[in-house]
């Protein structure tokens, strides 16, 4: 898993929620505001929503109140976007899925199933050397998974970035 700098560690984690048009080229304009501020995101994830032709983007990023205000600021100048919302904290679901390939042997996949169980990750594939345990959960579930399957041996790993939405009934899609 990628190590976080002692400085971006001194700042909070921020998720902002973007609604955009569903247009070519609209993921570069994102990342290259973020690349002429010098802006460090720590992910981006662009999925479809459920309005046609509207996609939602999760960004985390590092970054104190005057850099939150200046990338919501520059996020509202691109045309294509129609909506910048800084989600809570305390009022957010946010979600990360991660899939790893965990080296076993005879006598350790029990084991290995077992640790997947109690994380609620499930086993999707297994070879003899070798299971893939895809999880999904808030980060520190993830770092705690990795962390006790380190022992059998990480073979190969991967994670997606967040994923996030507002609890209860309010949300960032405009009005029908």
């Amino acid at each position: 898993m990628a190590t976080e700098t002692d400085h971006a560690k001194d700042k909070p984690v921020n998720i902002l929620s973007v609604l955009v048009q569903d247009v070519d080229g609209i993921i570069s304009r994102v990342t290259s505001m973020f690349t002429r501020r010098s802006f460090n995101l720590v992910s981006l994830v662009s999925a479809r929503t459920e309005t046609e032709g509207i996609n939602r983007i999760t960004i985390v990023v590092h970054a104190d109140e005057e850099k939150i205000e200046q990338i919501t600021k520059q996020l509202n100048k691109i045309i294509q976007v129609i909506k910048v919302l800084r989600l809570d904290k305390e009022t957010t679901i946010a979600r990360a899925m991660m899939l790893v390939k965990v080296a076993v042997t005879n006598q350790t996949r029990p084991q290995v199933v077992d640790a997947a169980g109690i994380f609620r990750a499930r086993v999707v594939d297994v070879a003899p050397g070798s299971v893939v345990i895809e999880a999904t959960g808030a980060p520190g579930k993830l770092r705690a998974l990795l962390d006790v399957l380190e022992p059998f041996g990480i073979k190969e790993m991967v994670q997606s970035g967040q994923v996030a939405l507002s609890r209860g009934p309010k949300t960032l899609a405009p009005s029908h």
